[in-house]
């Protein structure tokens, strides 16, 4: 067994609003959207991409993840709209958005970010902004297509939901697809002191 694993972190969500997300992808497929979808139950909110780790980096990773999360409280969320990465000329990710309680899912990544590079970890260079990766494509897509399939879900919202833990995700890629299991899960601080 390697000692290297490929991790993230992420915020899960219930599975009437992954639901939702799922009525976003056959949206864009039924426009004849060609791209490699991401499996619902695989949908998360990434809070952050580590890539490779050492295994023996799991135990401080979770400290520090666990003392983000005992300064931040639940987060009222939902997706809302879809749109792609980096545009539609050249579109890379397909994405679901997300509402709600946006500057407290900003203040809990920072957190996680901040902790994250004070035992090592650099800090992402690019601004966070919270989505849903719901498909990747790989070739040309026909752009009208594209932004008649945004245009559908311009209006598009879920109930909310109720974030009220992190998860310290591995990854591993395999031909059917990425293969996720949970190495931790931490519960933000409301639930704590509850």
């Amino acid at each position: 067994m390697s000692d290297i694993i490929r991790t993230f972190i992420a915020i899960k969500l219930p599975e009437k609003i992954l639901s939702s997300v799922k009525e976003i992808q056959n949206g864009f497929k039924s426009q004849g959207i060609r791209a490699k979808w991401v499996k619902v139950e695989n949908i998360h909110i990434t809070i952050k991409f580590l890539g490779d780790i050492k295994i023996t980096d799991v135990e401080k990773i979770i400290r520090s993840i666990t003392l983000a999360a005992k300064e931040s409280k639940p987060i009222t969320l939902s997706v809302k709209g879809a749109g792609v990465f980096p545009g539609v000329k050249r579109p890379r990710v397909i994405w679901a958005g997300i509402t709600g309680e946006i500057s407290d899912l900003l203040d809990l990544q920072d957190r996680v970010e901040k902790n994250l590079e004070a035992i090592g970890f650099p800090k992402e260079s690019r601004p966070f902004k919270g989505h849903l990766t719901i498909g990747r494509i790989k070739g040309k897509t026909d752009a009208k297509k594209l932004v008649y399939a945004m245009e559908q879900f311009k209006g598009f919202e879920s109930e909310s939901f109720m974030a009220d833990h992190i998860f310290l995700i591995k990854s591993e890629l395999k031909q059917s697809g990425a293969v996720y299991t949970d190495l931790s899960s931490v519960f933000l601080k409301d639930q704590i002191d509850a």
